[in-house]
């Protein structure tokens, strides 16, 4: 069972999750377009002080695919995660941004708000090497960031036809990430909000460690929920 955590905006930070075993330590990067987004220079000194196994996830969630791929060479993350709205940016535009960074692997966030998500999930299929299920908000130009859950049936239904990789975000915190694996059944699962400290964007490092075991400790149960 993967970790995911956002949004990691210190080294001291990365290298804390890193030491907790959280698997993708994510890191916002952007131009100020959208909250609490970071500056390359920034960002590049909490890639360089993650410490493998743990991986650099890098959320982008502008839809101009030439600064994506600019920032991507210049970070070199492992993960190349985009977070713009399905209006915003395509399957195709994904096929695009992957020609032009060969190699790369991306983390597409799909909304999750009615059965049309399990079609926008199923669009990415050979496309992303990573679903990333998250709750959504109709007048937003990013997916996530809300700190609430949704219908985590939808989001079963898109694990059991696409056959990729799916994390499983959305107001998920130490207290019900392990339901939430028994619903839904993904490969991975990711804190944003519920791992903050109270008032305030900064990470707390024991509701991490204890998201980060909660998950591991029910994906070793091997799911034994219908």
């Amino acid at each position: 069972m993967l970790t995911q955590i956002y949004e990691i905006s210190t080294p001291e930070e990365a290298s804390a999750l890193s030491a907790i075993g959280v698997d993708h330590i994510g890191v916002l990067v952007g131009d100020g377009q959208f909250p609490r987004e970071l500056p390359i220079s920034a960002a590049s000194k909490i890639g360089a002080a993650i410490v493998p196994p743990s991986k650099f996830s890098a959320l982008f969630l502008t839809r101009d695919l030439s600064l994506i791929a600019s920032r991507a060479r210049e970070l070199n993350p492992a993960i190349v995660h985009l977070g713009a709205s399905a209006e915003l940016l395509s399957p195709q535009d994904v096929v695009s941004l992957k020609r032009m960074l060969p190699g790369i692997v991306v983390m597409r966030s799909i909304p999750v708000f009615s059965e049309e998500s399990v079609a926008i999930a199923q669009s990415y299929v050979g496309i992303a090497d990573f679903l990333l299920l998250d709750s959504y908000r109709s007048t937003d130009k990013q997916i996530g960031a809300l700190g609430v859950t949704h219908d985590w049936n939808i989001s079963r239904r898109i694990v059991e036809v696409v056959g990729v990789p799916v994390v499983l975000a959305g107001g998920l915190g130490p207290d019900n990430v392990a339901g939430a694996i028994r619903t839904v059944r993904p490969a991975g699962v990711d804190s944003k909000t519920k791992t903050d400290q109270d008032g305030s964007h900064a990470k707390d490092l024991e509701r991490v460690r204890r998201f980060h075991e909660a998950a591991r400790a029910a994906a070793d149960n091997r799911f034994p929920s219908a």
